[in-house]
C-alpha cells in the first residue's frame, strides 16, 4: 500500500514531539478516573467474551496505556506510526511487545485479537479514509472481540465531521451517532458510550466520547 500524506505528517510529528509528549502523557491515567473505568470495562469483556486472545493498543505513543492494559491482565501490545514513540515505549516497558505500523495496513493475522484500542489514535485519519481503517479494526479482531475508541465529538449532529486545531498534525472530530453508524457499517456494533463534558479549565472545550463495540460471533445474524 501505498502512504498516505497524512500518515506520512504525523509520524513525522510525533517523532518530533516524543521525548515533551512522553513527558506530558505518561502519568494521564491517573487523574482520569472515567477513562480507567472504560478502559477496565474493555479489559473485562476482553478477558470474558468471545475467545479472549492478544489485544492491540493502535496509536499506543510511548506505551503507556499498553503497560495499563497489561496490569489488567490482558495479553497486550502497541503499534504507532512513529518510529520514536516505538522507541520511548521499549525503553520504558521493555516487557511488552511494541512494534512500528499503519492502521491502514497492520501486520495482524485475520480473526485473531480479543480486542482492539483505538484511543484519540484515528484523530489523525482524513474522514473519507475512515473505513479503511475501521475496515482493519474488523478484520484482525476475532469473531466476539471488542473494539474501544476514544475521539473527540463534534459541536453537534449537524456537524458529522469537523478539523479541529492539534500542535502535531491535522485533526479530526466526529459527531458520536455518525462514528457508530460507520462502526456498524464495517461490522461493529455498538455496546455502550460514554460522553466526557469539558471542564472550565480544559484548553478545549469538546466532549470526549468512548464508544465501545463488538464483532459479531461466528453464524451470528
Amino acid at each position: 500500500m501505498v502512504e498516505h500524506s497524512a500518515l506520512s505528517v504525523t509520524r513525522q510529528g510525533y517523532d518530533a514531539v516524543a521525548p515533551t509528549y512522553a513527558r506530558m502523557f505518561r502519568d494521564s491515567l491517573r487523574d482520569s478516573p472515567l477513562d480507567r473505568a472504560m478502559l477496565g470495562v474493555f479489559a473485562e469483556v476482553v478477558r470474558t467474551g468471545g475467545d479472549g486472545g492478544q489485544v492491540a493498543d493502535l496509536g499506543c505513543g510511548p506505551g503507556h496505556v499498553t503497560a495499563h492494559l497489561d496490569e489488567l491482565g490482558l495479553s497486550a501490545f502497541g503499534v504507532d506510526t512513529s518510529p520514536a514513540m516505538i522507541e520511548l515505549a521499549r525503553q520504558a516497558y521493555p516487557r511488552l511487545r511494541f512494534d512500528v505500523g499503519s492502521m491502514a495496513a497492520l501486520d495482524i493475522a485475520d480473526r485473531v485479537l480479543g480486542g482492539v484500542l483505538a484511543r484519540w489514535s484515528i484523530i489523525h485519519t482524513p474522514p473519507q479514509e475512515l473505513p479503511v481503517i475501521l475496515a482493519e479494526f474488523h478484520r484482525v479482531l476475532a469473531p466476539g472481540g471488542h473494539l474501544l475508541v476514544g475521539f473527540s465529538a463534534t459541536d453537534g449532529p449537524s456537524h458529522p465531521t469537523q478539523v479541529f486545531d492539534h500542535t502535531v498534525a491535522p485533526a479530526y472530530r466526529w459527531w458520536p451517532d455518525h462514528l457508530a453508524a460507520l462502526l456498524r457499517e464495517s461490522g461493529l456494533a455498538e455496546v455502550a458510550r460514554t460522553v466526557r463534558e469539558p471542564q472550565p479549565t480544559d484548553r478545549r472545550q469538546f466532549q470526549e466520547v468512548h464508544l465501545l463495540a463488538r464483532k459479531a460471533q461466528a453464524g451470528a445474524a
